[in-house]
């Protein structure tokens, strides 16, 4: 599984011009179910979201994580994060999973933020969505599970 982190001060998703999904403070997880992906990285990356500590702290440090600062947490999926344009300049999507097992997998992620006390709003699973966001530093951070957590 791929993960773009972005720190964010606010961000929504639209679906059709209507506001599906609205969040303040917290963190937006664009997120890519791989192909080898079986779900059984979905515990690990959800406790690395959750206690990711990059919000500051009084001294402005990275110490913070959205469980210490009562964030919540925006989870969008995106199969584009598998997309490879190492050759070529239209990219291959075929390390992507396949919907009907990306979405068991994405949908299993939810519940375990869920689970681990963090507020979660998403996106809509396939949809064509517009995200807007107010990144917060910027603070983008990556991270892929075949490279471990």
């Amino acid at each position: 599984m791929r993960a773009v982190v972005q720190r964010v001060l606010s961000a929504q998703v639209e679906v059709e011009g209507t506001c599906i999904a609205r969040m303040d403070r917290g963190l937006l997880v664009l997120v890519g179910v791989g192909r080898n992906d079986e779900g059984s990285e979905v515990p690990r990356l959800a406790r690395k979201l959750v206690g990711l500590r990059i919000f500051g702290d009084e001294a402005g440090r990275f110490d913070r994580s959205l469980l210490d600062v009562g964030g919540t947490i925006g989870l969008v999926s995106q199969f584009t994060l598998y997309g490879d344009a190492r050759k070529g300049r239209r990219p291959s999507f075929g390390e992507a999973a396949a919907p009907e097992i990306a979405r068991g997998i994405f949908e299993a992620l939810v519940r375990e933020v869920e689970a681990l006390g963090v507020s979660v709003v998403t996106g809509r699973f396939g949809a064509a969505m517009q995200v807007s966001l107010v990144n917060d530093g910027p603070v983008t951070i990556l991270l892929d599970t075949e490279d471990g957590l």
